[in-house]
């Protein structure tokens, strides 16, 4: 694979089955790099082939309504600026209706038990800001009274609301339910009877200092104020049994993160956790499982995707809490729509090698449905890994190896993951196959601090990174060992290293105390935890939860941990990259690397992207996506001297 074959693949999400138990309705995404835009449709599996159901290009997070007589979608025009609204049409096939006009979009819709409602969360200006052209908006001074005033990928949002809203679509506007007040309201989910809605808002007073959400409750027509049920946490869903009982994931703590978001039951105001000793998440962070949280059964049982050791797997939690293995592999399986009697269902996969394609699961027997990627796998020849593991400090560590077609000698180009709270694994990972097609034998691992290995290993390196050499740093250069170890293809002496958010610390702190390298790639790094705490959109917690409580009088904590306070020491070349809309890891962390090592006569080079986020990388402009790949197999061309194997097209 190239980066010119961006366009040539296609994802496949958000599986929704009907209430016949037989047709799927499910998104497919694709890269339209000439055109710089994602193109979206709904797919219809109709029990003996899949056809393209809606015309896009913006279409995607079908529901079919109860009766299976309608299935609402969200469309995104083709006009440059247009947003998300809630689209109507016929299962039978004809013209979809649009049934929103939220100014800033719609995110969400869910039908009613009646099939006749829709809950839907809409986003809208506030009244200041409502009646403001765009340009308007982009010259009036901004007043910032509080936190969480602009979000990653999102942009501003103190100028904004969003709500719960509940209508019958053709019959009037829809109407706000979930209170007064300038919230930020997501995951609705309806009462098995629809007297009443649930959904997750930070609304207590520390909302956007700490990660505090809480579930409340709201009744359908709106007649009285939401209800929080439970303390803030960070909870990501929220659903109900057949029987009407509440069940969360998330964690119950608003400063718990780094842990494993677990499964909760609330009855009689009292919170059980399910299945605790499983020690593994029920919220996987990347690729996220759509549709989102419990699957539920008629009989109170439910299926869920659970992240595990590299994989995502799926799992039946029974009405008791008991869990049993359902379906798993090396593979992502990234979203699950069950048959009411849990006889079957469908889901969407992808694996090292595929991008992913719709499968069949009845009696414990699979079946691939779809076959999407067929060309893409045939003509860009995608590399499976290989997985080692390497002991350090008595943990096993899970590893890869992605290794170009040949026998000859290639580059080392360690590739370090994002979070930390983040797992490299057996899915398809066009990084991987870029690099290997370029000519790099590419290596990956899971080090402490990794999900997917439950909370001791997630919490590793809490506290640590203070000191010198903390554990997940050393993790990472015992796997480089190991890999150099066991391949005797990979060259000592040309190594590169890279790697993002997380993966721009790690690697600005390595290379502070390891001059091996040849060249490096610190992408929309955090370096420097001081400016950090004040200009990220979790900067007011994401350094005390990995650092500790600390005082504003005494920032010596945060200064020891920043690779800055180490980048005099780097001699390395360095191809710095970052968005100017990166709003997770601000541009200015990648602004100061850049200006210490030319200070100190490093050859060093800095790339930004106008209008990026931080998810750049996984779902920024096709175009931008495409010219990061070329710049990086340039750069590390450029100083591994690097050829580029020979691969079937």
């Amino acid at each position: 694979m190239r980066a010119q074959d961006l366009g040539r693949f296609s994802t496949v999400t958000d599986p929704n089955l009907h209430p016949d138990g037989v047709r799927i309705a499910y998104t497919v995404s694709h890269m339209d790099v000439e055109g710089d835009r994602y193109v979206r449709q709904i797919h219809l599996w109709d029990g003996e082939a899949s056809r393209v159901f809606t015309v896009g290009p913006g279409d995607a997070r079908p529901r079919w309504s109860p009766d299976g007589k309608r299935i609402a979608f969200l469309r995104t025009a083709a006009a440059k600026g247009s947003v998300p609204q809630v689209a109507v049409m016929p299962t039978d096939g004809g013209e979809a209706t649009i049934v929103t006009d939220f100014a800033l979009g719609a995110s969400e819709a869910e039908w009613a038990p009646d099939g006749e409602r829709l809950a839907v969360v809409g986003a809208t200006w506030l009244d200041e800001w409502a009646d403001l052209d765009d340009d308007e908006r982009t010259r009036r001074p901004r007043r910032i009274t509080g936190a969480g005033y602009r979000f990653d990928t999102r942009g501003w949002i103190h100028d904004r609301r969003t709500k719960v809203y509940v209508f019958v679509p053709g019959e009037g506007e829809p109407e706000p339910i979930s209170g007064e007040g300038d919230w930020f309201d997501s995951s609705v989910s309806w009462h098995p009877d629809g007297s009443s809605l649930l959904f997750v808002s930070p609304r207590h007073d520390k909302r956007f200092i700490d990660s505090g959400i809480q579930v409340w409750r709201v009744p359908a027509d709106g007649s009285a104020a939401p209800e929080a049920l439970v303390e803030p946490g960070m909870w990501s869903s929220a659903s109900h049994a057949p029987d009407g009982t509440v069940h969360l994931i998330g964690l119950e703590g608003a400063w718990q993160y780094p842990d494993v978001p677990g499964l909760f039951r609330l009855a009689d105001g009292e919170l059980t956790q399910l299945a605790g000793d499983l020690d593994r998440s029920f919220e996987s962070p990347s690729p996220a499982a759509q549709p989102a949280g419990l699957q539920w059964l008629a009989d109170g049982s439910a299926l869920s995707v659970l992240e595990d050791r590299g994989r995502l797997r799926v799992v039946s939690v029974g009405s008791d809490g008991h869990v049993s293995d359902v379906l798993g592999g090396d593979r992502l399986i990234t979203g699950v729509a069950p048959r009411q009697d849990g006889s079957a269902f469908a889901f969407t996969s992808t694996s090292p090698t595929d991008p992913g394609e719709l499968w069949w699961w009845e009696g414990g027997t699979e079946r691939q449905l779809t076959d999407l990627n067929a060309a893409f796998r045939v003509d860009c020849c995608p590399i499976d890994p290989i997985s080692f593991t390497v002991e350090n400090d008595g943990v096993e560590i899970d590893a890869w190896v992605v290794l170009p077609p040949g026998d000859e000698s290639v580059p080392l180009l360690l590739n370090i993951h994002g979070g930390p709270a983040t797992q490299y694994g057996y899915g398809f990972f066009d990084e991987f196959q870029v690099y290997a097609g370029s000519g790099f034998g590419v290596v990956a691992c899971n080090p402490r601090g990794s999900s997917g290995r439950g909370r001791d290993f997630i919490r590793t390196p809490v506290g640590r990174w203070p000191e010198e050499r903390p554990p997940d740093l050393e993790d990472i250069l015992a796997v480089v060992a190991g890999a150099l170890e066991r391949f005797d293809r990979l060259d000592a002496d040309r190594m590169g290293i890279m790697g993002g958010s997380y993966g721009g610390f790690m690697t600005g702190r390595i290379l502070a105390m390891d001059d091996r390298w040849k060249c490096a790639v610190p992408e929309r790094g955090l370096y420097d935890f001081t400016g950090f705490a004040g200009t990220s959109d979790i900067g007011h917690r994401f350094p005390r939860m990995y650092l500790g409580d600390w005082s504003y009088e005494d920032w010596s904590d945060l200064w020891a941990a920043s690779p800055m306070s180490r980048a005099h020491k780097i001699t390395t070349p360095c191809l710095i990259l970052h968005s100017e809309s990166d709003w997770r890891c601000p541009i200015e962390q990648g602004e100061q690397l850049q200006s210490v090592l030319v200070a100190c006569g490093v050859e060093v080079e800095m790339l930004r992207f106008p209008g990026g986020s931080h998810e750049l990388s996984r779902s920024g402009a096709p175009r931008h996506r495409q010219e990061r790949f070329e710049a990086i197999v340039e750069w590390n061309g450029r100083h591994l001297a690097v050829q580029s194997p020979s691969m079937g097209k």
